[in-house]
C-alpha cells in the first residue's frame, strides 16, 4: 500500500472532497480529523469558496491553521480575520469579466467581503448561497471599487463544454497574468496568478516552517492538481476524473463513500494509528 511518510500537514479541498454531495461533514470525517490531531498531524483547508463560506467547518474539525479561500486569494485565521490577500490586477479583472461575458456565461465577482452576481435567479446562485450561508449582492455591472478589490472572478454555466473552453481560452489569452482553472464542471475560477492551490502549499510550508514534502494534499478537481504537484504526497478522490486521478499518488473512494476519512486512515495516519 502506498502510504505517505513523514507528513506534518494534510491540506484538503472542501467540495467534492471533505464534504459529501449534500455539502455535509460526515461523522467519519469528523472522527478522522480528530485522529489527525491525536497523531500530531495538522489539518488545513483550501477551497474555491470564499472564507466566509468555510466558517462552519472550523469547530467540528477543530481547525487551528490558516484557511485559504478563493483558491488562495484570501488567507484567514480560523476566526476569519484576514492574514493576507492576493488581489487580481484591476485592469486584468475587467478584461476577464469582458471575456467571460463574450463567452456568454454568467459572471460572479468576489471581494474579501462580498459576493456579487448579475441575477439572484441565475444558475447555481441559490445553491451557492445555501452552501456558503451568505446571500449575494445583486448588480448588473461591477463597480470600479469591486474590480479593484477582486479576489476571484467566476465564469458560471450549465454548459460544461463551454466552461472547459473558457478555461483553455483564458489560459491562452491571459497567460501568467491570472490563474484560470475549473473548480467544478460549471465553474471557471480566475484569480491572481499567486492565488492557486499550488501556491497555498508553498504559503503554508513557509508559515509553518516545514518542507512541501511534508505536506499531503487531497482533492477532486483540476484546480487541485496544482497542489498535487507541489506537495510530497497527493490523493485524488474516487469521484475525480481520470485525468485528475492520473496526477495523484493515491486514489481513495468517493465523497459519497466517506472517501476523505478512508484516505486519512489508509494513507496519512502512521501505521497502527488508524
Amino acid at each position: 500500500m502506498n502510504r505517505a511518510k513523514d507528513i506534518r500537514l494534510l491540506l484538503s479541498d472542501v467540495d467534492g472532497t471533505l464534504v459529501n454531495q449534500d455539502k455535509m461533514l460526515t461523522p467519519g470525517a469528523i472522527a478522522a480529523a480528530k485522529a489527525l490531531r491525536d497523531a500530531g498531524i495538522g489539518l488545513a483547508v483550501t477551497s474555491s469558496r470564499p472564507p466566509f463560506g468555510m466558517g462552519m467547518l472550523v469547530e467540528p474539525l477543530g481547525l487551528k491553521l490558516p484557511i485559504a479561500g478563493c483558491n488562495g486569494g484570501v488567507l484567514v485565521n480560523p476566526d476569519l480575520t484576514v492574514i493576507e490577500t492576493n488581489l487580481i490586477d484591476a485592469a486584468a479583472a475587467r478584461k476577464v469579466v469582458d471575456f467571460l461575458r463574450q463567452m456568454k456565461v454568467d459572471v460572479w465577482l468576489y471581494t474579501e467581503t462580498e459576493w456579487v452576481v448579475p441575477d439572484s435567479k441565475g444558475a447555481h446562485v441559490e445553491r451557492e448561497a445555501w452552501i456558503v450561508k451568505t446571500d449575494p449582492v445583486v448588480a448588473s455591472s461591477f463597480s470600479a471599487a469591486q474590480l479593484a478589490h477582486a479576489v476571484k472572478v467566476v465564469g458560471v454555466s450549465q454548459d460544461f463544454d463551454r466552461i472547459a473552453e473558457c478555461e483553455t481560452r483564458a489560459q491562452a489569452l491571459f497567460g501568467d497574468t491570472v490563474s484560470a482553472t475549473r473548480s467544478a464542471n460549471y465553474f471557471l475560477d480566475v484569480t491572481n496568478p499567486k492565488a492557486n492551490k499550488g501556491g497555498v502549499v508553498d504559503t503554508l510550508a513557509r508559515r509553518l516552517n516545514i518542507s512541501t514534502d511534508q505536506i499531503a494534499t487531497i482533492g477532486d478537481m483540476p484546480n487541485d492538481v496544482l497542489m498535487f504537484a507541489r506537495s510530497g504526497f497527493s490523493i485524488a478522490m474516487g469521484n475525480a476524473s481520470d485525468a485528475v486521478k492520473a496526477q495523484a499518488k493515491a486514489v481513495t473512494t468517493s465523497n459519497q463513500e466517506d472517501g476523505w476519512a478512508h484516505a486519512v486512515r489508509t494513507f496519512i495516519l502512521p501505521a497502527g494509528a488508524a
